[in-house]
């Protein structure tokens, strides 16, 4: 085996020339990286659906499914009964998270268990008369209703998935803190504009433009985590699926004239190029929403009494399909594609494997 000083000292012998020893590391790096054991591909079967049901419906019970009868507890007993469901989801899932055959199961209790936090902080808040700004009701408003006072739920939530990040590296954990940041910047845009809860109406494009940014910046750290960290799992996806939805409803939520609706569709269409690009389907999906929306509105609007846009758009959507076919058939040709013709700038920036 040699290490550096072994190839310093063949350079200093004239053994080897500086550019052979650089080839010669550049060659060993590569090999150890491909030799080194790639993380599991996950599988979304019969089973698996079983385990997200399983723990969407434990997240949902206690946040979106909450009841004004739940809420009337008070808040201590609120805070009693998430720190009790954190301490025994974690419990259960650390159980499972041990063995490989139950790791799954086991990271989506301890997601369960993250996802009590806000609870948890709003029991506190409840019983002390915490609040950053006016009262926001019930706790089953937290998900539905953008609220200033809802940011030390926020900031708990986010706080308490890094930890469990730290000490449960999950995936799915990611998607509830996304959740999480996107409604905290909301909700602080509205406490530093108002200080009180936000008008809906008045905040609309306040709110469409802090989506837009926390959407992009959710795409820009799911494409970083594909380069940096695509061997220890796909840590992207659900940063990649939330982050693709907020970006694209804040720009299909903005109104604009004709020339602004047809920018709208080329930026659909480069969505789903984007997509090509990273090798992730769900911008192809929202991309392709993208595009008929706009169809609908010439349909509806633009070409409401011309006979011939109808048959038009059955021939325009069953080219879509086919290529749809081709592209699928070709992934692999493409991809080869895109590696060899590629400048190396880009070919740097594109995940080198597939995605959901």
């Amino acid at each position: 085996m040699l290490d550096d000083g072994d190839l310093d000292a063949a350079v200093a012998a004239g053994l080897i020339d500086s550019a052979l020893r650089g080839n010669l590391e550049a060659f060993a790096a590569a090999r150890h990286a491909a030799s080194a054991p790639a993380a599991p591909v996950g599988r979304f079967d019969p089973i698996h659906v079983l385990y997200y049901a399983g723990a969407l419906i434990i997240i949902g019970a206690m946040g979106f499914f909450t009841t004004v009868a739940f809420a009337g507890l008070g808040g201590w007993a609120l805070a009693a009964i998430a720190v009790v469901y954190a301490i025994g989801l974690t419990a259960l899932g650390d159980r499972l998270w041990r063995k490989l055959q139950t790791r799954m199961p086991g990271g989506l209790l301890i997601a369960a268990a993250v996802s009590m936090a806000p609870l948890a902080i709003y029991g506190v808040q409840d019983a002390l008369n915490l609040w950053p700004a006016d009262k926001p009701g019930s706790y089953q408003d937290f998900y539905p209703l953008i609220n200033a006072s809802w940011v030390y739920m926020e900031i708990g939530a986010i706080g308490a998935s890094a930890l469990a990040l730290w000490r449960y590296p999950f995936p799915f954990i990611l998607l509830i803190a996304a959740v999480a940041l996107w409604f905290l910047s909301m909700d602080l845009a509205a406490l530093i504009v108002h200080r009180h809860k936000p008008d809906w109406e008045a905040d609309l494009e306040l709110r469409r433009t802090v989506s837009e940014i926390v959407g992009a910046v959710m795409i820009g750290d799911a494409w970083f985590l594909d380069l940096k960290r695509a061997r220890s799992g796909d840590f992207g996806f659900w940063l990649h699926l939330f982050g693709a939805m907020t970006f694209w409803g804040a720009i299909t939520a903005s109104d604009g004239n004709e020339f602004g609706k047809a920018v709208y569709c080329g930026f659909n269409v480069l969505y789903i190029a984007f997509g090509l690009f990273l090798d992730r389907r769900v911008y192809a999906v929202f991309g392709t929403i993208g595009v008929s929306i706009y169809l609908g509105h010439l349909a509806y609007t633009v070409f409401d009494n011309v006979l011939s846009f109808t048959f038009a758009l059955t021939g325009i959507g069953l080219a879509i399909v086919f290529a749809g076919v081709g592209l699928e058939r070709r992934r692999a040709a493409l991809s080869d594609f895109f590696e060899n013709n590629l400048p190396a700038a880009l070919q740097a920036l594109r995940p080198r494997r597939v995605s959901a």
